[in-house]
């Protein structure tokens, strides 16, 4: 019996010594070295801002595909690569936009007085109501929609929200919600029955009243093919056509700007709507685009897993490696300037960071329980795209994906602060995260959560995937062309990747499934 306790004991002495000597050796994989040499060549002036889609793109999509090759992992169906199809938005030539009162029609001038939107196209002739902010915010107690009918009309709502730059203000205080968006505000419009959107700069908080909507290069004559919005293909629908315009329709619908900074001051005022119907008005407008099918990757890199009954269930690592692209240089104005966008922390940073964590598992011996997909994303800087391609179309069933960490600019700031995004979502990921931190030594911060949509994990949580996302905050080169190599710190990302590592190799080899909070689940 005493032999049979200690050869149990025994085994089970080097079984723990084994599994703390593979997190030991994978720690010590993670390299501030290879971290330099590989965010060196992604940030590069070669890669010209890896903007989606581009050959460029591309060429650090092969890049990662080999580094993942070298590490051992494997490809997912035979490939590395999950390819997704885009359509590519273009302004067409015949695009116009008036005003008929009491039967005498003004036209604007398009780029001075109006731009459209890269929401929806078509020619459309309707009676005009003033919306307000175009905003129906239940959980605010907020609805500019309500006792006004807009079915078959054409709306005008301001931009942003009721008292934006207000700290005690119910709309989230002083930061934006989803509501300010206009696609939001298209998309409200479209399912009140409107038929088309104008939307107005704010005059309480903007005293030049100049039309943005989407910087399209026909009109923006310094801005490159390159910057022209992509939806995903299987996902293409048209909203409602809408446009911005400035301060002469305001004029003209109006009077004067001084009625409609009135009525703006009211609304935030008493945060009840004064939307009305504007009478003997009607707009007319045409919105044309060119639309064509492009391509770009998801690159993908598996680690299977070793437990008979746990290998079948997916941890995910990911990291957008696309940014924004580059200016012409000899775009007015530019002559002689930098001209790219070489998205060193946004997200070279990430996707290297990830890269060591594929590297630390890759080339252990002992293989987790689980099974490890690693994924970079392309088209994040396009409205994460390619993370919801992804989620809609997973190469793993999306109900045993158990668990994804995202890593999202993680080379700036003090090596020893950490933004810990998604704790709000997850309690078992945030105790994880905390419990292997106390290993690292970062001091987290909590005031991330506004964040949580603007990054990759959002696409899973809303599949009910419980997520963590390490951030090392903005700074003042964010989607600047000064985000290069030389601000970047080596050794910050190397203690971000080592966190990734313990957290996804704890998960990666523990029984439990961590959860997401229910009231965090999908609508």
């Amino acid at each position: 019996m005493r032999k049979l306790i200690f050869l149990s004991f025994a085994v089970l002495f080097f079984a723990c010594s084994s599994l703390q000597e593979s997190v030991e050796t994978g720690l010590e994989r993670i390299s501030a070295e290879n971290i330099r040499e590989n965010i060196t060549f992604l940030a590069s002036d070669s890669l010209k801002g890896r903007n989606t889609p581009s050959p460029e793109l591309d060429i650090a999509g092969e890049f990662i595909a080999d580094k993942f090759k070298q590490y051992g992992l494997k490809p997912v169906n035979g490939s590395y690569f999950q390819k997704v199809e885009f359509v590519r938005v273009d302004l067409g030539d015949e695009n116009y936009f008036e005003v008929v009162k009491n039967g005498e029609s003004k036209s604007f001038k398009i780029g001075d007085d109006f731009v459209p939107f890269n929401f929806g196209d078509g020619e459309i002739e309707a009676g005009v109501v003033f919306a307000g902010y175009g905003i129906t915010a239940k959980e605010y107690g907020y609805d500019d929609y309500d006792g006004i009918d807009v079915k078959g009309k054409i709306v005008i709502v301001l931009r942003d929200e009721p008292q934006e730059k207000d700290s005690a203000s119910v709309f989230n205080g002083a930061n934006p919600t989803r509501y300010s968006f206009p696609r939001y505000k298209v998309q409200n419009a479209f399912e009140h029955g409107a038929i088309g959107v104008v939307i107005l700069p704010d005059p309480l908080n903007h005293l030049v009243l100049k039309p943005r909507g989407y910087s399209w290069p026909k009109i923006f004559k310094n801005l490159p093919r390159t910057s022209l919005p992509i939806q995903l293909a299987y996902q293409q629908r048209s909203l409602l056509p809408a446009v911005e315009a400035g301060e002469e329709f305001i004029k003209e619908i109006f009077g004067d700007v001084q009625v409609l900074k009135d009525i703006q001051k009211s609304i935030d005022e008493t945060l009840k709507p004064k939307s009305f119907e504007i009478e003997n008005v009607k707009l007319k407008m045409k919105i044309s685009f060119v639309k064509e099918n492009v391509y770009a990757n998801n690159v993908v890199g598996l680690i299977e897993g070793s437990d008979p009954e746990l290998k079948d269930e997916i941890v995910i690592v990911g990291a957008h490696y696309d940014h924004v692209g580059y200016f012409s240089p000899t775009a007015v104005g530019s002559a002689g300037k930098d001209s790219i966008y070489n998205g060193a922390d946004d997200n070279a940073s990430g996707t290297v960071g990830m890269l060591e964590v594929a590297r630390a598992f890759g080339l252990s011996k002992v293989k987790p329980k689980r099974s490890i997909l690693f994924i970079a994303f392309c088209g994040e800087e396009k409205g994460l795209l390619g993370s919801r391609y992804y989620v809609d179309n997973p190469l793993f069933p999306i109900e045993k994906t158990i668990a994804m960490v995202n890593l999202d600019m993680i080379g700036r700031n003090s090596i020893d602060s950490l933004i810990l995004i998604g704790w709000s979502y997850s309690e078992d990921m945030k105790r994880i995260a905390e419990e292997e931190n106390r290993e690292i030594g970062f001091k987290f911060s909590y005031d991330g959560e506004k964040d949580f949509p603007r990054s990759d994990q959002a696409n899973f949580a809303r599949k009910g995937i419980p997520v963590i996302f390490f951030h090392s905050g903005e700074h003042e080169d964010y989607h600047k062309v000064s985000d290069e190599v030389g601000k970047i710190n080596f050794s910050k990302i190397e203690k971000v990747a080592k966190l990734c590592y313990r957290v996804v190799y704890r998960i990666a080899n523990s029984n439990i499934r961590p959860k997401l909070k229910e009231d965090k689940l999908a609508n």
